[in-house]
């Protein structure tokens, strides 16, 4: 059994990527910590709840960052939805997260497991580098790092040189990146690449069951975004991809190291 900590700014594909780790047999999720990001962490963490209590699991929820370290924060509701979960209807409130912040959260699991722990960013980093700031130590203990962030090659999605997760904290990015933890980035170039949906794997996606239509309902918002800005069929999947390369890295297959 192979331990995850998750970190994210839940919204649609978030939501996804946090589906395929908690039903995933071979994986513990010990906690799921949120940060401001695609929609205010308020929201983030009604939306992580409610993924958590739909897949049955039992994992704890933390509040984090509410900004950036430095900045306001920018939010891309206008991309997932006002809720981030593609505004269908799905009832976001009213659930309550686990009292201990996230930053503590972070350092408490990783001291708990040390040399275990996966831990797996899927939005900006300023949880993940409060937590270096508050026990630099941490970084030597964690044994591998996938963060959906940045972009090596091509164009970012908010800028033409930026990616959305670190255009929000490029400080808390530049703690996390210069920290010395054993980091896999996976850009939003990769992304937009190979984690393209077409139609027919949506269509494909809604067949395998509930989990497969919630998935894709909560797309909705992305896809008409992704059709409207890119033309493209479906929606872009870039926490999803970030996560199956955690739960199973012998899906890549050519990684190059960058300077960042």
């Amino acid at each position: 059994m192979r331990r995850f900590l998750i970190d994210t700014d839940t919204a649609s594909d978030d939501a996804l990527a946090l589906v395929m780790a908690l039903r995933h047999p071979d994986i513990r999720v010990e906690a799921i910590t949120v940060v401001a990001g695609n929609v205010p962490v308020d929201q983030a963490v009604q939306n992580a709840l409610y993924v958590v209590e739909l897949c049955g699991a039992s994992v704890p929820v933390h509040a984090g960052a509410v900004k950036p370290l430095t900045r306001a924060l920018q939010t891309a509701q206008h991309v997932h939805g006002k809720d981030g979960m593609g505004d269908v209807g799905l009832p976001l409130r009213g659930r309550t997260p686990a009292p201990l912040p996230a930053v503590e959260a972070i350092v408490r699991a990783v001291r708990a497991f040390p040399h275990e722990l996966t831990l797996v960013t899927l939005g900006p980093l300023t949880n993940v580098a409060l937590a270096l700031c508050v026990a630099p130590e941490i970084a030597a203990l964690i044994s591998r790092v996938v963060v959906m962030g940045g972009v090596a090659g091509g164009s970012g999605n908010v800028t033409p040189a930026a990616e959305f997760n670190v255009w929000v904290d490029p400080e808390a990015a530049r703690i996390v990146f210069e920290s010395g933890l054993p980091i896999e980035m996976v850009g939003w170039d990769v992304s937009v690449r190979y984690a393209t949906l077409e139609a027919a794997e949506v269509d494909r996606f809604r067949s395998l069951g509930p989990f497969g239509a919630f998935c894709m309902d909560i797309q909705r918002v992305l896809a008409d975004f992704a059709f409207r800005t890119r033309g493209a069929a479906g929606p872009d999947e870039p926490d999803p991809l970030a996560m199956a390369i955690a739960l199973d890295p012998s899906i890549v297959t050519e990684s190059v190291a960058r300077y960042v």
